[in-house]
């Protein structure tokens, strides 16, 4: 197969109007938040970072990242997840219920993301690589609590036994934002540009 260019035409979408919100409360490493922003330049949803952040924004520090696309991505900070709600309910329209068009999603939801009912404009909410989201915070919002299934390996012995405790961030991001575009009908206007 031949070595592609920036000349080459692939298989693209147009952006989802409004565009879905990825937030990453307090990330920790930032080549999973490289890969997240990779994500949301592919995908034109805005990428929301909630402090505290484990590194820094500063140009060097995002080239080290390996993020050489970071002038594509629509970066918000945020002091704190409040700081971040009410900017996210200013992007809605009048009278919607903030908390409706939140997806929260966690290693310890009851409830699959494919449950879930995605719309344009909503966000999606991951934690901490070392420790998910607050428990507070998945106690104010139980009901957009998600999770993605993984394989139960065996229901007897250790904790270990049963499988892996969660999914890398930018893996995570990638599942669900991209189930968030197909239900958004995305994909069915998919053409070679």
């Amino acid at each position: 197969m031949p070595r592609t260019t920036n000349e080459t035409k692939r298989l693209r979408i147009s952006p989802v109007d409004p565009p879905f919100h990825v937030v990453l409360v307090a990330p920790e490493i930032p080549p999973n938040t490289g890969s997240v922003a990779r994500l949301c330049a592919a995908t034109g949803s805005p990428l929301h970072l909630v402090r505290p952040l484990g590194f820094s924004l500063d140009e060097k520090a995002v080239r080290r990242a390996g993020v050489d696309y970071w002038h594509l991505v629509d970066v918000r900070v945020h002091e704190n997840f409040q700081a971040f709600v009410e900017a996210f309910a200013a992007t809605l329209p009048a009278g919607e219920i903030v908390a409706s068009r939140m997806h929260l999603l966690s290693g310890i939801a009851e409830k699959s993301y494919t449950d879930a009912a995605f719309r344009g404009g909503d966000a999606l909410i991951f934690g901490q690589e070392s420790v998910g989201l607050a428990a507070e915070l998945l106690a104010s919002y139980k009901e957009q609590t998600l999770g993605i299934p993984t394989v139960l390996l065996s229901a007897q012995g250790s904790e270990a036994a049963k499988g892996v405790r969660s999914l890398n961030v930018a893996n995570a991001v990638g599942i669900v934002l991209f189930e968030a575009l197909r239900q958004a009908g995305a994909f069915s206007r998919a053409t070679m540009a």
